[in-house]
């Protein structure tokens, strides 16, 4: 008699649907759809003859039975990735230049030091620049790869993230919000961040002055915490020492920007296609609310 075996892809729905609580958003992870995560629950119940789930409102809360083989299943899906990735790894090697704003930067640890372990035979180089500058050097080959924010008068690339900007103060001193309000903006050039909040305050009628400025928001921080300027940027960007207006403050609504990969001209690298893939996979995971 044939021993039964876990269907590993069906673990996986179970995994993403007790991380996201719905199932619309493990679909959004799996790159499925609804009816394919639904189908895929109720298979593996029927497998097991038991309920794993039980919709509470809208959400789905994972029952004891469900609870007892997420542990497992973490598990099994844990060896089956380490496996694969052990076997791809070894085939990759070479070396990669990654163009990326010093700010971006931070949102990325935990992909360099994954990237490192799956692929040891890889010299990962770093490169920090302004957005504008390093979409210009991909393009002329300089860089494999750059996560910038897409550029207005460059659009291209591949959008794997949207995210709103917010106004930002100092959490323990802020300036007064009144006219000519005082801002704290990216020199000119260094990215979208500056054009939208000037568009954004002319619109609204409102009078500001450029109080500082930096390419980068490390630069920008100390003078915003100590309460000198109104400051854009994007939620994750957000320190404990910095905390955000909302519409109360009398300061225009701002929209989204965007987040987007540009390669070089010529097939990207495997490093390069590896590295590009787990940053899709790790911005689309993280919430881009907070």
């Amino acid at each position: 008699m044939r021993a039964p075996t876990f269907d590993l892809t069906l673990l996986r729905t179970l995994v993403a649907v007790a991380d996201t609580g719905s199932v619309t958003a493990a679909a959004r992870r799996l790159s499925y759809t609804q009816s394919t995560v639904s189908m895929q629950l109720k298979r593996l119940e029927a497998q097991l003859d038991v309920t794993l789930h039980e919709r509470v409102g809208r959400t789905l809360k994972v029952t004891a039975e469900g609870d007892r083989l997420l542990t497992h299943a973490r598990r099994l899906l844990a060896v089956n990735d380490e496996a694969w990735q052990d076997m791809q790894a070894r085939q990759v090697s070479g070396g990669l230049r990654l163009g990326i704003p010093e700010d971006y930067a931070l949102l990325l640890p935990a992909v360099f030091s994954y990237f490192h372990q799956l692929y040891p035979g890889v010299t990962l180089e770093v490169i920090c620049g302004t957005s504008a500058d390093l979409v210009t050097r991909v393009k002329r080959d300089e860089l494999d790869l750059v996560l910038v924010t897409r550029q207005r008068n460059s659009p291209g690339g591949e959008v794997i993230r949207r995210e709103p900007l917010l106004w930002a103060v100092g959490l323990q001193h802020q300036p007064l919000l009144r006219d000519p309000l005082p801002l704290a903006l990216y020199s000119r050039g260094a990215d979208v961040f500056r054009e939208v909040a000037e568009q954004a305050l002319a619109a609204a009628g409102r009078q500001w002055q450029v109080a500082y400025t930096s390419q980068s928001m490390s630069g920008l921080a100390p003078l915003v915490i100590a309460g000198l300027a109104v400051v854009v940027i994007t939620r994750s960007m957000l320190t404990p020492m910095l905390k955000p207006l909302d519409e109360s403050s009398g300061l225009p609504s701002l929209p989204s920007i965007e987040l987007a990969l540009h390669w070089a001209p010529h097939r990207p690298s495997e490093p390069a296609r590896k590295l590009g893939d787990l940053i899709r996979r790790q911005l689309a995971e993280q919430p881009a609310d907070g």
